[in-house]
């Protein structure tokens, strides 16, 4: 969690709110969360009915929406004022927002949203308390998996259940959540029926192979895995598993393995330049931070631990060879009269695999 988004969390916890917020970004999931916190820790939910208003940016006039900062609270310390897309205010009524946000009421909490795939308003992110909510990537979804499972179901997560959830599920949250209930509601079952009411709920990898269909051997990560190390009968077998997974795809797929060999190549001119393997494990997780939305198909420690590894068996022609097969890959799945996407991830993988590595000279 950022250190703003710390401030937030803190905010919804002492009650010391700030005269108008700007949510932006593109996760709607974590952004509606975060709307809903605020919601319950400013106002007061035996008047909420009195002091949460909440309209969309496109059905606002001036007149109305200086009305709605105008109106004190009713039996209260503080109302809410939300007002969605915000982007879509006509121009009478953002320069009435304009005008309020230089001298906000102090016991009026605005919240101003922007949905997904809407740019940053700069101006309104000087002028209020701006939050963006970006995706999570692998790493940070799997600590979310964790918490959500544990605040919001009751219910402990094992770290291999968690690699299955993001290895099966993928980063997106709204569909994790929905998994994450059907699991644990399992788990539940599976205890109860243990005779084990009341006890812990623990979701374990039995569990997520048993609602989500995804095992043990058969993720995105087992397949990178074993491009990574050339081992193309493993490979091959896995593509059809990958690519049956919930919001798995051919484009995801082919994504994930561009991530990982433009890595190995990166890890290779790092060593060329005399950095150890040690200190590869750390470069590559700064460069993940440095490269923000980079997807890698799993969480970054297993990533991480798998490219160090096959930094010394790939050649740089070899890696230059792959990313032009990637490329090529990316392609042909853009062109609907080639074969179906499971074949071309086949022949990729096959081809990556087979590419001349550098095992026998090292070893020698």
């Amino acid at each position: 969690m950022s250190t703003a988004h710390k401030t937030l969390n803190a905010a919804f916890k002492t009650k010391a709110f700030a005269a108008a917020y700007y949510f932006h970004g593109e996760d709607d999931y974590l952004k509606e969360d975060a709307v809903r916190q605020l919601m319950a820790a400013a106002v007061d939910p035996a008047t909420r009915d009195f002091n949460c208003e909440v309209r969309r940016g496109g059905e606002l006039d001036a007149q109305t929406l200086d009305g709605l900062l105008a109106t004190p609270p009713m039996m209260a310390e503080r109302r809410l004022v939300a007002v969605r897309d915000v982007g879509a205010l006509k121009k009478d009524a953002r320069a009435a927002l304009d005008r309020y946000l230089q001298r906000p009421a102090p016991d009026t909490v605005l919240l101003l949203l922007s949905p997904a795939g809407a740019k940053a308003d700069a101006k309104l992110a000087g002028a209020a308390d701006a939050y963006e909510f970006a995706p999570l990537n692998e790493e940070r979804t799997a600590r979310w998996i964790a918490h959500h499972a544990q605040a919001e179901l009751g219910a402990t997560v094992t770290p291999e259940a968690v690699r299955l959830l993001v290895g099966g599920v993928g980063t997106e949250l709204q569909q994790l959540a929905a998994e994450l209930d059907k699991v644990v509601s399992y788990a539940r079952g599976e205890r109860d029926a243990a005779g084990g009411g009341g006890g812990e709920i623990v979701v374990d990898e039995a569990a997520v192979t048993a609602v989500v269909g995804v095992r043990r051997g058969e993720t995105l990560g087992d397949l990178l895995d074993a491009v990574a190390r050339q081992d193309a009968r493993t490979a091959a077998a896995l593509v059809g598993h990958v690519l049956a997974q919930p919001k798995a795809s051919a484009v995801t797929t082919v994504f994930a393995l561009s991530t990982q060999m433009l890595a190995i190549a990166w890890g290779q001119a790092r060593r060329a330049q005399g950095a150890s393997p040690g200190a590869l494990n750390g470069e590559f997780f700064n460069l993940l931070k440095e490269a923000g939305g980079a997807y890698v198909g799993r969480p970054w420690g297993e990533a991480v631990k798998a490219w160090v590894a096959a930094v010394d068996r790939w050649t740089a022609p070899a890696l230059d060879r792959a990313l032009t097969l990637l490329l090529e890959a990316d392609a042909s799945l853009k062109d609907t009269r080639v074969s179906s996407d499971e074949q071309v991830v086949d022949t990729l993988v096959l081809a990556l695999c087979a590419l001349p590595n550098d095992r026998g000279r090292r070893a020698a």
